[in-house]
């Protein structure tokens, strides 16, 4: 019997022992600033030359440590190796012992809560509740995936006739490249992992180059909680480099990908083509983000849906694929939840999330960034009336004002595109049926939101809204694992569904076996 599980709790840093707690494992890690990481390959560990330099997004002077990098002779042994370790020992592994290896890896990860909670703090610039979500999400994921893989371990039962016995079983794939976001960058780091390992898969795990750190920190977990070497390979590296080499290769059976439209993409046609000595068609398994839309109608409780925008808008900065970059409201309320919305943002403080736990923004995560965004917020002011914001710092870190702009064309650039950060765009409707189709005119379809009283505008979205996650009268974040299976439609990715009942299949292939009587 596998036991139920309820996510894991979220730390209340009202209480004055939880904060010192973080404090104190602020000032551990930060006397680990300026280590050297090597890369993992069959457990091996490989200095390089060629490092990754990590630096804190709020204090870029500070460098967290410096990450050895993998380059393409490099990605071929890790590829070797992972092949080797599927083929002659982990595609026949128990999926219990599987499954125990999570439960055991969530246990340390919980009892290093805080210390990894600062790390997140420091290498994501995630303030202190959402570097603390983000932990929980990822034990959550090891709890979760472990208890679903001890479900389908057995297969599924089909129907059998006097004659014959028919089975139906999942077996795994084979060599799968995980490519991990900076975002969030424990838990969908430690999820797409670990649900192509519990799954009977190698892994090739290449994190994302603003973040690597937590994850090596993350392949210690699983090697003290019993993972076999060569299961997990650990091979941070430019994209252009490793991340092409491997996903063309033909030795890669399946890539699981999280991040930008134009990387899931380009990712996805790669990955398409059939290379010499391939011998099967690579699965995909790609979540792109989306430009998520909360609506508002005239029956609504209009505070509820400025604390939803103002929430969604700017937790994390707006770095997150599920954010509220856009807010469709009802021309009879408009003008109340613009000015409401406005001053709940001007409200909101922005700066170093390592120094004290009020601060509701920390910075957005590199120059890069930055730079796009504010990019976009002058784009913004040609398209828009900006009601607040629209200021950045850059001299000590990367820091953003969080940004609204009123009166904006549903079809103008900040309206269409991904902005990925604190900025969201307002636009009026005259009615329920003309916000469903505003908030349907992207190409993307993650996540939605709808704010209202009425039951009828609800069933009308929950029929008409083209989006992947949708909820009513609440923010369009913060899924939970197992609660709201997450992934979106159309340009959003594949609708995978992480954290969801069908998540792990995806990283196996149904085998029917008949025995005739």
């Amino acid at each position: 019997m596998v036991v139920p599980y309820k996510h894991e709790p979220f730390t209340d840093y009202t209480v004055e022992e939880n904060k010192q707690k973080l404090f104190a494992a602020l000032e551990q890690i930060e006397s680990e600033f300026g280590k050297e990481y090597p890369l993992i390959i069959g457990g091996e560990r490989i200095m390089t030359e060629d490092k990754i330099k990590v630096v804190n997004p709020a204090n870029k002077n500070e460098v967290l440590g410096y990450v050895s990098k993998a380059n393409k002779e490099i990605a071929e042994k890790a590829m070797q190796v992972a092949d080797e370790t599927f083929k002659d020992t982990w595609r026949k592994s128990d999926p219990t012992l599987r499954a125990d290896i999570l439960f055991r890896a969530a246990a340390i990860v919980r009892r290093r809560k805080y210390e990894f909670t600062a790390h997140l703090i420091k290498e994501g610039g995630k303030p202190w509740n959402e570097a603390d979500a983000d932990v929980a999400e990822g034990i959550d994921f090891l709890e979760y995936y472990g208890r679903q893989m001890l479900k389908i371990k057995d297969g599924v039962p089909v129907e059998s006739r006097p004659i014959e016995y028919n089975q139906f079983h999942y077996i795994p794939l084979g060599v799968g490249l995980v490519i991990s976001p900076w975002n969030f960058l424990f838990a969908i780091m430690a999820g797409t992992t670990v649900a192509a390992m519990v799954t009977g898969n190698t892994v090739l795990l290449k994190p994302a180059s603003t973040t690597p750190i937590i994850a090596y920190k993350l392949m210690e977990v699983l090697e003290e909680a019993g993972m076999p070497a060569g299961v997990v390979n650990y091979i941070p590296g430019p994209g252009s480099e490793v991340g092409d080499y491997l996903v063309d290769h033909p030795r890669t059976r399946f890539v699981s990908f999280t991040g930008s439209r134009e990387v899931g993409t380009r990712i996805f046609e790669r990955a398409g083509k059939v290379q010499a000595g391939q011998v099967w068609l690579k699965r995909t398994i790609i979540e792109m983000g989306g430009k998520d839309t909360i609506v508002v109608d005239n029956e609504a409780d209009l505070e509820l849906a400025a604390q939803s925008i103002v929430q969604s808008a700017f937790g994390f900065s707006g770095q997150k694929c599920s954010a509220c970059s856009r807010a469709v409201i009802h021309e009879d309320v408009y003008e109340q939840v613009k000015d409401r919305v406005v001053a709940l943002t001007k409200e909101l403080t922005v700066g170093n999330p390592a120094d004290q736990s009020r601060n509701f923004m920390g910075p957005v995560i590199d120059q890069a960034a930055y730079d796009k965004i504010m990019s976009y917020i002058e784009i913004g002011k040609e398209e828009g009336q900006l009601l607040v914001g629209g200021e950045g710092d850059d001299s000590t870190g990367w820091f953003i004002k969080p940004t609204v702009f009123g009166d904006v064309d549903p079809k103008a650039r900040i309206m269409q595109e991904e902005i990925f950060g604190p900025v969201v765009a307002m636009t009026k409707a005259k009615d329920f049926d003309e916000a469903i189709e505003i908030a349907n005119n992207t190409e993307y379809g993650l996540t939605g939101a709808v704010i209202t009283n009425n039951r009828q505008h609800l069933e009308q979205a929950r029929e008409d809204f083209h989006v992947g996650n949708l909820y009513f009268n609440r923010g369009c974040t913060a899924a939970i694992v197992g609660y709201q299976p997450f992934g979106g439609f159309n340009m959003s990715g594949t609708d995978s569904k992480a954290g969801g009942p069908d998540y792990l299949i995806q990283h196996m292939q149904g085998k029917t076996t008949s025995e005739m009587f």
